[in-house]
C-alpha cells in the first residue's frame, strides 16, 4: 500500500481533507530533518510518483553570494545541475537522500503528524457543531471517566460532566440518550464539544419535540427555569386565542407532558401560562400555592412583594425555597413573600412608628409635683401625660405604689386646663378635651361642697378615663 492509499485512507477515516494530512506529513519531515542534520539550510519535501518522500536542499540562484548555505551564484548552480539554464531569483533543488532520516527522526515526524491530524479534527467539529449550540442531539454513552461520561455523537465524542448531569439519573456504558449541546471549545483544557442533562434548554427543546403548537410558533415558549432532577417550571404563551397553551402543552390525559418527565427520569414539571403583567405571572408562577395579594414594590428594580395566606406559606415557598427560587428565576424578579399575619404585624409596627409621641410627665412639674414622684412614674413605665390620663385610681396604684391620685387628678386638670385658657383667650373654640378632663375642670372650678366632693372623692375624673 503506498503512502497516498494510506493517507486517503486516514483522511476518510477521521473525516478531514486528504490535503491537510500531506501537508502534515511535509511538515513533520522537515522537522526530523532539520533536527536531524542540525543545519540551517532551506529544505523542501515532496513525494513521487512511487509514493517515497524526497528530501532536497533548496537554494537561491543570485549574483553575489551573501548566505553560503541557502544562495549559490549562475556558475555554481551549473556545476550543481548539469544541462541548468540559471536565472536571477531561480531555485534550485539539490537531493539529499532520506535514509539517514533515524529512528528518532521518525518518532518526532510521527508526533507532528499527531498534532496535526488533531488541530484538523477540532477544527472540523468546531465548525460543524458551533452554529448547533442549544440543538437537542441523540448520543450514546461510551465510557465514564471519574463520574464524567464520554458519549458518542457519531462523528466525535462529546463530554457529559457530573454537574451536567442530573442526580436522577444513572447511565451505563452503551445506552442511548438525548443531550442538548451547551458549548463547542476550540482549543484548551475544555476543547470539543460540551453537552448538558440539566440545562433548562433540554427540558424546552423535548417540548418543542413533543408539542406540534409549539413547533409551529402556534404556542411560545417565554421561559424556563430548572433544578436538575427535582423541578421544572415553564412559561408558554398562546399566539391563538383558540389554542390553550397549557392545555396544549399537558396533552390528551397528560401524554405529552408525561412522555418528557419520562424521559427526564421522575422530574416534576410545572407548565405555567405567561403573562405581560407581572402580578398575574407571579400568581401563575408561585403555582400550586394560592396567592391572596401582589403588590409592585419597585418596577425598576423588579422587585414585588407576595401575600399568601397563613396555611399557604410553606406551600408557595417550597421545600427549601424552590418554588419561590425558580418563580423568581422564571420572572426574572425577587420575590419576597409573607403571609398574611407577618403582613398585619408589619403594618401595626409601621403604624405605631408613625404615632406622634405623648407628652412627658416631666411637665406636670410645673403644676406642683416635685421630680422624685415625676421619675417614680417613669420608672413605672407611665412616660407621657397622655397614658397618665387614661388611667384608673387602681391602676395608678398597681404601676406606682404610694402615688397620690388626688395630686394626680389636680395636675393633669391643670394640664387640659391651659389649653382651654388659651383657646378662650385667642376668641376662638377651646382645645378639645376628653369628657373626663371636662368633668375635672368643672369641679375644679366649682366652689363649696362640689370642690370638697372633688378632693375626697378624687377618682371620679379619672374612673371615668
Amino acid at each position: 500500500m503506498s503512502i497516498y492509499q494510506s493517507i486517503e485512507m486516514l483522511a476518510k477515516e477521521k473525516g478531514i481533507d486528504p490535503q491537510v494530512i500531506f501537508d502534515a506529513v511535509k511538515d513533520a519531515v522537515l522537522v526530523a530533518a532539520r533536527k536531524q542534520f542540525r543545519a540551517n539550510e532551506n529544505m523542501a519535501i515532496d513525494f513521487n510518483e512511487k509514493g517515497d518522500i524526497e528530501l532536497y536542499l533548496v537554494k537561491t540562484v543570485v549574483e553575489q553570494v551573501n548566505d553560503p548555505l541557502n544562495e549559490v551564484t549562475p556558475d555554481q548552480a551549473r556545476k550543481l545541475q548539469k544541462g541548468l539554464v540559471p536565472e536571477l531569483g531561480m531555485e534550485v533543488r539539490l537531493a539529499k537522500k532520506a535514509d539517514a532520516l533515524g529512528r528518532i527522526s521518525a518518532q518526532t515526524a510521527k508526533q507532528v503528524i499527531l498534532q496535526k491530524i488533531r488541530e484538523a479534527e477540532r477544527e472540523n467539529v468546531f465548525s460543524e457543531f458551533t452554529g448547533r449550540v442549544g440543538e437537542l442531539a441523540n448520543c450514546s454513552v461510551k465510557r465514564i471517566e471519574a463520574g464524567d461520561m464520554v458519549v458518542d455523537l457519531g462523528k466525535t465524542e462529546a463530554r457529559l460532566p457530573k454537574k451536567e448531569q442530573s442526580r436522577l439519573e444513572n447511565f451505563s456504558i452503551g445506552e442511548r440518550l438525548r443531550c442538548v449541546i451547551k458549548s463547542v471549545e476550540k482549543s484548551g483544557k475544555n476543547a470539543g464539544v460540551l453537552v448538558s442533562r440539566a440545562a433548562p434548554e433540554l427540558v424546552m427543546r423535548l417540548f418543542e419535540q413533543e408539542v406540534p403548537e409549539i413547533y409551529d410558533n402556534t404556542i411560545v415558549i417565554k421561559g424556563c427555569a430548572r433544578e436538575a432532577g427535582e423541578r421544572t417550571k415553564i412559561a408558554v404563551f398562546s399566539r391563538d386565542r383558540d389554542v390553550d397553551s397549557v392545555g396544549a402543552c399537558v396533552g390528551m390525559k397528560g401524554m405529552r407532558v408525561q412522555s418528557i418527565i419520562r424521559e427526564l427520569r421522575g422530574e416534576k414539571i410545572d407548565i405555567i401560562e405567561f403573562s405581560e403583567d407581572p402580578v398575574v405571572f407571579a400568581t401563575h408562577a408561585l403555582s400550586p400555592a394560592k396567592i391572596l395579594r401582589v403588590a409592585i414594590l419597585s418596577s425598576a428594580d423588579k422587585h414585588l412583594e407576595v401575600i399568601v395566606d397563613d396555611s399557604q406559606l410553606s406551600l408557595a415557598i417550597g421545600k427549601k425555597g424552590q418554588n419561590v427560587r425558580l418563580a423568581a428565576k422564571l420572572m426574572g424578579w425577587r420575590v419576597d413573600i409573607k403571609s398574611e399575619e407577618e403582613k398585619r404585624q408589619e403594618v401595626e409596627s409601621t403604624m405605631a412608628a408613625l404615632t406622634v409621641p405623648g407628652t412627658p410627665v416631666a411637665v406636670l412639674a410645673d403644676y406642683g409635683w416635685d421630680d422624685g414622684e415625676v421619675t417614680q412614674l417613669v420608672d413605672a413605665g407611665i412616660s407621657t401625660v397622655e397614658n397618665l390620663g387614661a388611667m384608673t385610681p387602681e391602676q395608678i396604684a398597681e404601676a406606682a405604689p404610694g402615688a397620690d391620685a388626688a395630686r394626680i387628678h389636680l395636675a393633669v386638670g391643670g394640664y387640659y386646663g391651659q389649653y382651654e385658657t388659651d383657646g378662650a383667650a385667642a376668641g376662638g373654640d377651646p382645645v378639645p378635651k376628653s369628657p373626663e378632663v371636662a368633668e375635672n375642670a368643672e369641679s375644679s372650678a366649682t366652689p363649696g361642697e362640689n370642690e370638697s366632693a372633688t378632693i375626697s372623692e378624687p377618682a371620679t375624673g379619672v374612673q371615668g378615663q
